[in-house]
């Protein structure tokens, strides 16, 4: 009777150490899937399914070209986008730095979009009912598309998102951020690919 007990009270606790095991390795997946990233944003880290062909995007080099259909139906492609700024963006749904950034991009596309700037955003492993449901629920206005087969971020080199690709008229990347936004930089990129910032723009 005492033997059965004691095994009864080790296999408890083998349990509850097993449950709390369990409840850090949890936890750290949580910290790495979100964790901060360098200068104090946040990233959460992909893995792609898709084939990364074609050159990798670089700043100063005319940005990687990709068709798709905005979860709306409409066609676009990056290179017929040319002629006005663009502010090219990859993230997800379930991307809780993304999430958290959303609002602040739509302020400033709606702030700027009279000035030419035009903002494309890259849903990666999202389909077109999520995205539109979360995009009504989140009052997103921006083009929207879907990449469920990860075959743009993949050609985009994007191993976490958020992630932002800014592109002048010309088609140029001009400058590219890894994690979440830093506002207080904001206008100088938007500056930099020829948004009129008070007037400031090249």
């Amino acid at each position: 009777m005492g033997s059965r007990w004691a095994r009864t009270r080790r296999g408890r606790a083998w349990t509850v150490f097993v449950m709390g095991v369990t409840a850090v390795v949890i936890l750290a997946v949580s910290y790495l899937a979100n964790r901060p990233a360098e200068g104090g944003s946040s990233l959460t880290s992909v893995v792609l399914a898709g084939s990364s062909a074609g050159p990798a995007p670089e700043v100063g080099e005319t940005a990687p070209d990709f068709s798709a259909t905005t979860i709306d139906g409409k066609k676009v492609t990056l290179s017929k986008l040319r002629g006005k700024p663009l502010w090219l963006t990859f993230g997800a749904s379930w991307c809780q730095p993304c999430r958290a950034e959303n609002p602040d991009i739509e302020t400033t596309y709606e702030k700027y979009r009279k000035k030419g700037l035009q903002v494309l955003a890259v849903f990666i492993q999202d389909d077109k009912s999520t995205i539109a449901d979360y995009a009504r629920r989140a009052g997103l206005t921006y083009p929207k598309v879907d990449d469920s087969s990860d075959e743009i971020a993949s050609g985009y080199r994007i191993a976490g998102i958020p992630s932002h690709f800014f592109i002048d008229g010309e088609g140029v990347l001009r400058a590219i951020t890894i994690g979440t936004l830093d506002p207080s930089n904001l206008d100088s990129v938007l500056n930099e690919i020829g948004v009129d910032i008070d007037g400031s723009a090249h």
